[in-house]
């Protein structure tokens, strides 16, 4: 899990160094983070339980690992914060609001990326 946290966390501050700096004053690393980790959370998941041997290691180093590390709940509540103290309202409610919502239409996607993969075989 180690080995995978610290894989997540290069991951993290890539995408958040990549970004333009106005793009990380709106968040958009945190948001693209969330999104990135759920897509491959949903992929990760489904392939280990449908298409692997059970393995703890393996969901370990992937799910709490790399995509533990990617992004945090903690960082998401940071973001949410400093955009209240700086009274911008309306991008609070689409940021807390688009990191909420769409989590569950990513692993969705992944998963029946991943199913539909099976398939077609």
């Amino acid at each position: 899990m180690f080995a995978g946290g610290f894989i997540g966390a290069l991951a993290r501050a890539a995408l958040v160094q990549g970004l333009p700096l106005a793009a990380r004053e709106l968040a958009v690393a945190d948001l693209r983070g969330e999104h990135r980790r759920a897509l491959l959370l949903g992929y990760f998941i489904t392939r280990l339980q449908e298409r692997l041997p059970p393995s703890l290691y393996r969901r370990s180093f992937l799910g709490s690992g790399i995509c533990g590390a990617l992004t945090t709940f903690s960082t998401m509540m940071v973001e949410l914060l400093r955009m209240l103290d700086e009274g911008r309202w309306g991008l609070v409610a689409g940021y807390g609001t688009a990191s909420v919502a769409l989590r569950p239409g990513a692993v969705f996607l992944a998963t029946k990326l991943v199913r539909r993969a099976r398939l077609a075989r």
